[in-house]
């Protein structure tokens, strides 16, 4: 066990997780200055883990998921863990203060999180401020979202809806090296199924060929429901427009099956559950959608239940070139980082493998 794992975390886990959340980000926002020094110490700086995606070279694959640093509070620290890519967000166009709390809760018996944020951040010019002159040693993106004004709140129109993520786009891509367009976010009322029509997401896709951003590798962050019908309906909408580079699959909303938690103790819970028990149905996504998609135009993150090398290299082995962890930072602690990029090239020395884009989809048929 690790110091982190014996000492740390029983005592963080006394205390409320949105506290914890909010102490991590500001212990990571004064350590800043150290962070070339910090980096030195856990990067694992191996040739045959870089990854190029959209003209972005990325040092390892494995990096931080959209959740955890909401406004670019702490990237350089971040950044400074081992990480091979640093993702800010969600981020709307305008600020919100997501849902009420209590909306993070912790479920130890499955090593995850139930998470109901809402997505409260600070707005898009806030974070475009706060980012603007920030250089990073690894690819930095922001994950944009529909501004969620609360429960009760009117919902927008299509055009308006539409509108907000240009906007967020606009201010957002010149402080980014790559923008994650949150399409189904489980803990919002706007925008959690509005792109599941065919019709809006053919206009939303219109409307981002035309906006004026600075160029940047743009990516969707889509709904895991609707199975296989749902994949391939998606693939033919964005074959016919130009600025998608890939896609991730999100949290469903709800509750999976399975829980080893009790069922008395979760449903007291709201949110979407991250960590172990996500990881099925966004591993059945990855797979399908590698097994339909046009691999030489579209790459995959993953995401869902990623603590350990293993791990990892499974979903690499079933189509992702990027692979992103945050549920594992809470029960491991910021030493996970460096375990499993170190840990993926121990793998790849058992294969035989002499670069990680070998095995990229190689499990898929």
């Amino acid at each position: 066990m690790s110091f982190y794992t014996s000492v740390l975390r029983p005592a963080l886990f006394r205390l409320d997780p949105e506290r914890v959340h909010h102490l991590a980000i500001g212990l990571a926002a004064r350590a800043g200055a150290v962070a070339p020094l910090l980096r030195a110490v856990t990067a694992v700086d191996d040739p045959r883990l870089a990854v190029t995606v959209g003209g972005l070279t990325f040092p390892t694959p494995i990096g931080l998921s959209a959740g955890f640093d909401k406004n670019g509070d702490a990237v350089a620290s971040l950044a400074a863990l081992g990480f091979g890519f640093v993702e800010v967000g969600s981020v709307s166009a305008e600020p919100s203060n997501g849902n009420p709390p209590p909306r993070l809760f912790r479920l130890p018996a499955d090593r995850a999180l139930a998470v109901a944020y809402g997505v409260p951040n600070a707005g898009a010019a806030a974070v475009s401020r706060r980012l603007a002159g920030q250089r990073l040693p690894v690819p930095l993106g922001l994950n944009i979202v529909g501004t969620n004004r609360g429960p009760g709140a009117p919902v927008i129109c299509d055009d308006a809806l539409i509108a907000e993520y240009m906007q967020a786009a606009r201010l957002l891509a010149p402080v980014s090296d790559y923008l994650m367009f949150n399409l189904s976010c489980p803990n919002t009322t706007d925008g959690r199924d509005f792109f599941a029509d065919p019709v809006r997401l053919d206009a939303w896709l219109t409307a981002l060929d035309e906006t004026d951003y600075a160029p940047r590798p743009s990516f969707l962050k889509v709904s895991p429901l609707g199975g296989v019908a749902m994949i391939e309906q998606l693939l033919e909408i964005v074959g016919r427009h130009r600025k998608i580079t890939g896609f991730m699959f999100n949290l469903p909303s709800g509750k999976p099956a399975g829980l080893t938690t009790p069922r008395a103790v979760w449903e007291r819970m709201p949110g979407a559950v991250s960590g172990p028990p996500s990881a099925a149905l966004l591993d059945d996504c990855l797979v399908e959608c590698c097994r339909r998609m046009d691999r030489g135009r579209y790459v995959l993150f993953a995401s869902g239940g990623v603590s350990t090398a293993a791990d990892a290299y499974a979903k690499i082995r079933k189509g992702a070139s990027l692979v992103a962890l945050l549920t594992a930072l809470v029960y491991e602690g910021p030493g996970v980082v460096r375990r499993v990029t170190r840990g993926l090239l121990d793998l790849m020395d058992r294969d035989g493998v002499k670069h990680i884009s070998e095995v990229v989809g190689v499990d898929v048929r």
